[in-house]
């Protein structure tokens, strides 16, 4: 997987730029079809973390040649990400700053202003020279064992807490409270504002909360929240003083039940609704590695990886021919355009 993985990024890299490697990994349908040319089940979880792997691991060696370069992974090493992108930054005279910022606060949305009921344990950043960057991060719902991801791109981002995604993909979700929403733009400017009242008085604003009748929506989402627990956050982002969600959302200690009683305790006291619509769109990722529909012919798998190689080898040195016949080969099995009845219409 390493192997074709390497040739692949090298293919459209070389043919296309690193920008381009960026935007279709951060395309949910290709990154799940690059995933499958690998080898894994179209509905398998472990495609994520797996192809990201496999990529970092390529990357390693062709990275510096290329200009492209990833960081962190599943578990532990997801909390890695940081340190991982300091030391290419490092190697390669780059500023890592802004790309640190951007790997922590894709992390926070993803795991407390989205709240959909799977939890992020995988979280990848590749990026290039440039500072272009695209994220692919995963979570998992414990109860079923079923997965979601998550895709983000800096390209065309224009907000890290306003309609953020490129791309949601996985199961159904229960109950979400999305905070990144666009509709939620009224929670977003409230709960700051909210942050900066003393903290007993949000901790007693909560408590009201907790002896409401509430509809069952609201009073699901409030069940498992500690009015008296959740004091020393509300200290935490009153001494943080933020002026904005984003800013807010990077303050330490503040995690998806502080950030869902603030959410609450603005929609219901002051008015200022958040949103409940889940941004997944499609489902790929869940179930297990079955090997369905066959096993992987690992004599086939070598030869694509043989074939891609020698392309890029021969395109390097001016022969592009094999490329342009991948090329052509693509648009062969493209529909044909539509065409309009005779008269129009």
């Amino acid at each position: 997987m390493v192997a074709l993985g390497r040739e692949v990024v090298v293919a459209l890299a070389d043919e296309f730029g690193t920008q381009e490697v960026l935007r279709r990994l951060s395309d949910p349908g290709w990154f799940q079809a690059l995933g499958c040319l690998l080898g894994f089940d179209w509905h398998s979880s472990g495609l994520t973390t797996t192809t990201c792997g496999a990529l970092k691991e390529a990357l390693k060696v062709v990275g510096p040649e290329l200009g492209l370069f990833a960081a962190g992974g599943k578990g532990a090493t997801s909390r890695r990400t940081p340190q991982e992108i300091s030391q290419w930054a490092e190697r390669e005279a780059l500023e890592p700053s802004g790309l640190i910022y951007a790997s922590r606060l894709a992390a926070k949305v993803d795991s407390a202003a989205l709240q959909d009921g799977f939890q992020i344990y995988h979280h990848v950043m590749f990026f290039d020279r440039g500072q272009n960057w695209c994220v692919v991060q995963q979570g998992m719902r414990e109860e079923d064992g079923l997965a979601r991801r998550y895709h983000w791109l800096s390209e065309g981002l224009a907000s890290f807490v306003e309609e953020p995604h490129r791309g949601v993909v996985g199961p159904r979700a229960g109950l979400v409270l999305n905070l990144v929403a666009r509709e939620a733009a009224p929670a977003r400017e409230a709960i700051p504002e909210l942050t900066r009242r003393p903290p007993d008085k949000v901790a007693e604003d909560l408590r009201k909360l907790t002896r409401l009748r509430l509809p069952r929506r609201h009073a699901l989402l409030l069940s498992d929240i500690n009015p008296k627990r959740l004091q020393g956050v509300f200290t935490k982002v009153y001494e943080a003083q933020a002026k904005d969600f984003e800013q807010l959302l990077g303050v330490a200690g503040l995690g998806a039940k502080g950030l869902r009683a603030l959410a609450l305790v603005a929609e219901i006291i002051y008015g200022a609704p958040a949103s409940f619509r889940d941004p997944a769109r499609f489902s790929y990722a869940h179930g297990g590695k079955d090997g369905t529909p066959y096993p992987v012919d690992r004599e086939a798998y070598d030869r694509t990886i043989q074939a891609l190689r020698r392309a890029v080898q021969r395109a390097r040195l001016g022969r592009r021919e094999q490329l342009s016949a991948l090329r052509r080969l693509a648009t062969a099995f493209q529909e044909p355009p539509s065409q309009s009845p005779p008269g129009g219409g």
